[in-house]
């Protein structure tokens, strides 16, 4: 009986001392998303972000630590517009990752959600490096962050519907917030 106990206790001790997992693990490829991403998530969700603000990010590597962040993604959020063009379709690759595949509900891009600037009217690539969806770098214009939220935050709730109803109150939360400044 007594070592039934302990065996008991010791297994109930053990269980409380796993660490606890986050019901859904975000792929942010700027640090920006990612803390946008943090933000509307919260405790629900464990965010990676693929980039550092030191970093250019046309110029990340799809490193062996990238790819494994990837394929453990349930939610992959980048800028989009071919932003991440140089690297993200080779980790998309390599990472074999159905759930976040570009076009599925695990992919999501902010530039998706804003109206683009600076469309150029026809692509020559002899003037450069020519962006022909627009100026990617959306996260530069504070106007677009809500847009970019609410759209994350509906995502979010899709991907993870257990969680649905906090992801809309952060949200709310963080929109008034967003306002006021």
């Amino acid at each position: 009986m007594r070592k039934t106990f302990l065996l008991g206790l010791a297994l109930l001790t053990g269980l409380i001392a796993l660490p606890a997992q986050a019901a859904l693990n975000v792929f942010a490829c700027e640090p920006e998303w990612a803390a946008l991403a943090k933000e509307l998530g919260g405790k629900d969700v464990d965010v990676y972000s693929a980039s550092s603000a030191l970093q250019d990010v046309h110029k990340i590597q799809p490193r062996p630590s990238l790819i494994a962040k990837y394929r453990q993604a349930d939610l992959v959020v980048c800028t989009g517009s071919e932003l991440e063009i140089g690297w993200l379709p080779p980790l998309v690759e390599k990472g074999n990752n159905p759930k976040v595949l570009p076009g599925t509900s695990g992919f999501f891009e902010a530039s998706a959600s804003v109206k683009m600037l600076e469309v150029p009217s026809s692509v020559d690539r002899a003037l450069g490096d020519v962006h022909p969806y627009g100026n990617p770098h959306v996260q530069t214009g504070p106007q677009n962050i809500a847009p970019v939220a609410e759209a994350l935050v509906d995502r979010l709730a899709e991907v993870d519907g257990a969680h649905a109803e906090a992801y809309r109150q952060r949200y709310a939360d963080f929109s008034k917030r967003w306002t006021r400044r």
